[in-house]
């Protein structure tokens, strides 16, 4: 009461600066790692985001025209230079070349098949930094925020105690001052368990999109380029056939050929009419 009366007309007495004001370093040192930690998953949220969104793009364009190059060399030019696309390309043309300086000859099946994965591998790892940070902020930020209304909560007993008054208006405004940093713990946790669930999400459809690509690429060198994916080797088979029924189609839509010019054939006149008896061919001359 004492505060709210001190207070300038128009200034809340019981606002955040004055909660951390009352609960003194702890406040204040809680505060700053809630906010810390609410910049932190906002950074690694638009981060991620647009780092995903790129690999996404970069996919769209490797089935747009990537199986349609003569090689994997003008092919891996065709994409970004650091994509994650390009560099599984590049890794498997390192891979070709160094299985060919073996000593040891090892099947190049089993070859391919570990550089790919290991380089796939890398790709994932870098799509998962920072997301233990969110999940860090997600699981603990609500007790950080707790920890702040234990202290404050404390230090307001403390001083309600020493000035002998217990009554509603003088327990609510410090009490209510200490919940606050509960409250902002929660904002904090919210946006990064949401941030953290999302990415893990996209992140799974971007690697699924990558172990095909892998595995189609596996069999691309493994076939010495006789082996495409389905969707091309599909459009490929589909192209040829649309060919072949345009040429039937203009065979059949041409113009019908004129009466008289037809070839004779046994047993018919030239008027279309059965020779009778003989079987020889007659024409009229008249």
């Amino acid at each position: 009461m004492a505060a709210a009366a001190a207070a300038p007309a128009g200034d809340n007495p019981y606002g955040l600066l004055q909660a951390l004001n009352e609960g003194g370093l702890i406040s204040w040192a809680t505060f700053v790692i809630l906010v810390a930690m609410s910049i932190g998953t906002f950074y690694i949220l638009f981060t991620k985001f647009f780092e995903q969104q790129k690999i996404i793009s970069q996919g769209n364009k490797v089935r747009a025209s990537f199986w349609n190059s003569p090689n994997l060399k003008d092919a891996s030019g065709k994409l970004d230079a650091k994509s994650a696309y390009r560099a599984i390309v590049d890794d498997t043309l390192v891979a070709q070349e160094q299985h060919g300086k073996l000593t040891n000859p090892v099947d190049q099946h089993d070859w391919m098949a570990n550089s790919l994965a290991r380089s796939q591998g890398g790709i994932g790892a870098r799509l998962g930094e920072g997301l233990a940070f969110l999940a860090t902020v997600g699981s603990t930020a609500p007790f950080i925020g707790l920890f702040g209304t234990v202290v404050g909560i404390y230090r307001a007993l403390i001083k309600i105690g020493a000035s002998g008054q217990a009554s509603i208006s003088t327990v609510a405004g410090p009490v209510g001052e200490a919940l606050i940093m509960t409250a902002l713990g929660l904002v904090v946790a919210v946006p990064a368990v949401l941030a953290y669930n999302w990415l893990i999400r996209r992140n799974k459809s971007i690697m699924e999109d990558l172990a095909a690509f892998t595995n189609d690429l596996h069999g691309y060198v493994m076939s010495e380029g006789k082996v495409k994916p389905a969707a091309v080797a599909g459009g490929a088979a589909n192209a040829g056939s649309a060919s072949v029924a345009k040429g039937a189609q203009t065979r059949s839509g041409a113009a019908p050929t004129p009466a008289g010019t037809q070839p004779l054939t046994a047993g018919q006149t030239s008027t279309g009419q059965q020779a009778g008896g003989t079987g020889t061919t007659t024409v009229d001359r008249r």
